[in-house]
């Protein structure tokens, strides 16, 4: 089509799913209306290479590319719609910050933050037309945005403000942590049902849920600050760096999900046991899960070198697996490949596809990359297929799922069930009883009383020396045998296994996560933070690791950048009421206590009376803090010894707070590990029955 000779040069794109081709065709009938030369017709639409090569070169050579966004795309998680915005994403990273491109339409209710869309699509402005009926503003926008006079110089276009035109939330200034916080969450959770209290409880493995609203604002916050401050030459990632972002599952049944998603943080774990790979951790690689979000920006994020990419067709017993390993540099594919196997040959297949991975990134292995993938390992399918079953439920219904009411009994069983299955199908599956014994514990911990607690700790036990036993160089069956020592109190025992687990896997997230915390409380906490910020460049989108870090910083007497780190997990996680506990304490600790009570007003029901009970007190408001303990007393009664005497050191009852320490030194409660390093006790810390106790602890030297 020719353009008019006194209109703009350059023409429109339109990109839409076939469900709006209607809405697309009066959105451009009213910019040919006005001169604009618009690639729309539905004529073309057959199909084929010869109109594929067409779309590409369109895309290639248009002015500006306009994705019209609907409930139609948001249903459709694929579509040919979807390569199109990907290859106009992957133009616009070629581009200067200061030519505009992408102008998303959205022609129904569909609301910004929750559409399903690049996040490229975030960081620029959206336009609201009914139907794709252009209003004359959206028009005369448009022919501004061709205009050649309109990038001249080297300031960011702002388009003028319409009354037709709303922009994707972000932030007013750049989030310090695009990188999101959280990893030991010390929370105070009443188990519903259970008639138990798990206060301060550990969590190890914490996926965070977060709103739509949230979601919208990191992607566009991180999508914004990386356009405005990175060039293309900037991006300089550790060379062998990868990301393994979660298969796709391509089975058309929801239900395999976890067979997919498994396969992948399986495949992951192997590459992350080869010492000369940095793998971004789980968390960070699955958070884009569902994202379509196109492989430079998750490079980017993640600061990775290569991306791995694939999808897995489970049918019957027979598998199709394709892998492709991406550049994210180059943009240029690394190395791909289509597997088609029976269900047999799925665990040799992990190792095939990690080492043709390895050899792509030209990696020079310690070993055999085999070796190390199948160590503590299985050659049954039915076990790595019960095993999946079993991680996934963990992941569910297990501390990782705290924040969101996960930890329960019934599904914690599931997973217990699903991994005594596993080892029924292979006895000597050494990762199946490191993670049963890890389920075990949290029974333990925080969903059974009385006898029932020392049964499940000699379960935990028991599974965890199993898995040494028949691995002795597996790190997870190490971590199981630290985890249970912790909560036994064993502190130099638990101390030493995190050290082992540690050296057996440097770059594993979940051990720098739990031996960086644990090395706090024990005293450690240079090589504990250390190993905190290492973290942070595995997994730096996963929120639990900056939390923690936090709260380690507050452990540390580094009150100012522990506000700092949970403040941003507050502005990433805002209905977190964990989040908005430890903040209040840190601002309590800090002094600022009415920006304490402010955090700890908002920490709910069962978080919020335990720090509003000291805050309180301080505040003069003595009545209003022993109704704050009699809330606790009402949810707790005597089994939140340790917390009472949190409380009652504050308040400067010393004699109390010695009598709850002792109490909770005979019920041998696992949070006196915190004992050394707990900041409520240091006006305790001079009396001869605190030393005691702390003596009694044996923290290791």
């Amino acid at each position: 089509m020719s353009n008019s000779g006194s209109l703009p040069a350059g023409a429109v794109f339109l990109s839409y799913a076939s469900q709006d081709a209607e809405a697309a065709r009066r959105l451009c009938d009213e910019l040919r209306g006005a001169g604009i030369e618009v690639w729309f017709d539905q004529s073309e639409l057959r199909g084929g290479d010869v109109w594929d090569r067409k779309i590409r070169q369109q895309i290639r050579d248009c002015a500006l590319f306009v994705p019209i966004v609907s409930k139609h795309t948001q249903a459709r998680l694929e579509g040919y719609f979807r390569l199109e915005w990907k290859l106009a994403v992957d133009r616009s990273h070629l581009m200067a910050v200061e030519r505009p491109f992408l102008v998303p339409v959205v022609v129904d209710a569909t609301r910004d933050h929750e559409a399903v869309v690049p996040d490229a699509f975030r960081a620029v402005q959206w336009t609201r037309l009914g139907a794709g009926d252009a209003a004359p503003a959206f028009v005369d926008h448009v022919r501004r945005l061709l205009s050649p006079e309109l990038v001249t110089g080297t300031t960011t276009i702002r388009p003028a403000s319409s009354a037709h035109l709303r922009t994707a939330p972000v932030t007013a200034q750049p989030l310090r942590a695009s990188w999101r916080l959280k990893s030991v969450l010390l929370a105070l959770v009443a188990v519903a049902g259970s008639g138990a209290l798990a206060y301060f409880a550990i969590d190890k493995n914490r996926v965070p849920k977060y709103s739509a609203t949230s979601r919208a604002m990191i992607s566009a916050a991180s999508e914004a600050a990386s356009r405005t401050h990175a060039s293309p030459t900037a991006f300089a990632p550790p060379p062998h760096s990868i990301a393994v972002l979660p298969f796709v599952n391509m089975s058309g049944d929801k239900e395999q999900d976890y067979f997919s998603d498994g396969l992948s943080e399986e495949l992951l774990n192997s590459l992350a046991r080869i010492n000369e790979l940095q793998v971004a951790a789980r968390t960070s690689s699955f958070y884009f899960k569902g994202e379509h979000a196109d492989l430079a920006t998750i490079a980017h994020k993640l600061n990775v070198a290569s991306v791995l990419e694939g999808s897995v067709r489970r049918s019957g017993h027979t598998l199709r697996i394709t892998a492709q390993l991406n550049n994210a540099v180059t943009g240029y594919q690394l190395w791909s490949q289509s597997y088609d196997r029976d269900l047999g040959d799925v665990l040799k297949l992990q190792t095939d596809i990690a080492n043709a991975v390895a050899n792509a990134l030209r990696v020079t292995l310690l070993g055999d990359v085999a070796a190390k993938v199948e160590m503590g390992g299985t050659h049954s399918p039915a076990a790595f297929d019960a095993y999946l079953r079993a991680s996934n439920a963990y992941r569910h219904f297990g501390p990782a799922n705290l924040a969101a009411g996960g930890l329960n009994k019934d599904g914690l069983q599931s997973a217990v069930a699903a991994y005594t299955e596993a080892i029924r199908a292979d006895p000597d599956y050494a990762l199946a009883y490191a993670g049963r014994s890890l389920a075990f514990a949290d029974f333990a911990r925080a969903l059974v009383a009385g006898p029932d607690v020392a049964d499940y700790v000699q379960r935990a036990e028991v599974d965890a020396r199993q898995a040494i036993g028949l691995a002795p160089d597996l790190a997870e069956a190490h971590l199981a045998l630290a985890n249970f020592f912790a909560g036994s109190l064993k502190l130099a025992d638990a101390f030493r296994e995190y050290e082992r687990a540690l050296a057996l896997a440097p770059g594993n997230a979940t051990l720098l996560r739990e031996y960086g915390a644990f090395a706090v409380l024990i005293g450690r906490t240079e090589a504990g933070l250390a190993a905190a910020r290492r973290l942070l460049v595995l997994d730096p989108l996963n929120s639990t690791n900056h939390f923690g870090l936090g709260v380690s910083l507050m452990f540390a007497r580094r009150y100012g950048e522990a506000i700092g780190a949970l403040t941003d997990a507050k502005a990433l996680t805002p209905n977190d009421m964990s989040v908005n506990m430890w903040l209040g304490i840190a601002y309590y600790l800090d002094g600022d206590l009415q920006s304490a009570q402010a955090a700890c007003e908002k920490a709910g029901e069962v978080n919020g009376p335990w720090c509003l009970a000291m805050i309180y007190d301080k505040l003069g408001r003595h009545a209003d803090a022993e109704a704050m303990l009699a809330k606790i007393r009402a949810i707790a009664g005597d089994r939140f010894a340790e917390g009472y005497a949190d409380i009652y050191a504050q308040w400067g009852d010393t004699a109390r707070a010695l009598d709850w320490l002792e109490t909770a030194m005979r019920n041998r409660d696992p949070y006196l590990a915190y004992t050394k390093v707990n900041p409520f006790f240091d006006p305790l810390r001079n009396e001869p029955r605190y030393q005691a106790i702390e003596r009694a602890l044996k923290f290791p030297n």
